[in-house]
């Protein structure tokens, strides 16, 4: 109940704050448009350029990661053949012995 009345009172909290601030504007009602227009095209464009970088991160980090497990499996391989050979070699070594 108590995160209820925090939104509700958050709310009209928010909605004096506008109020106060359309009464007290420096400006007038267009050129005060104008600007926050330009801001929210501004920070759509930020936005955009932020979701590009990041798409473009995304994409690097998957084409790391996919070298990092081919390199791995490579890697594993390689181990697995080297512990195959001593295995091998030390079974012969038995059979030589018994």
């Amino acid at each position: 109940m108590r995160n209820k009345e925090f939104w509700i009172a958050l709310g009209f909290g928010a909605l004096a704050g506008g109020v106060a601030a359309l009464l007290y504007a420096p400006q007038s009602g267009a050129q005060t448009r104008k600007k926050l227009k330009r801001g929210i095209e501004d920070a759509g464009e930020a936005l955009e350029e932020a979701g590009d970088y990041l798409r473009d991160q995304a994409e690097y980090l998957s084409r790391e990661a996919q070298k990092l497990i081919e390199r791995s499996k490579d890697q594993f391989d390689d181990a697995l053949d080297a512990a195959s050979g001593a295995a091998s070699k030390a079974a012969k070594s038995v059979q030589k012995l018994v």
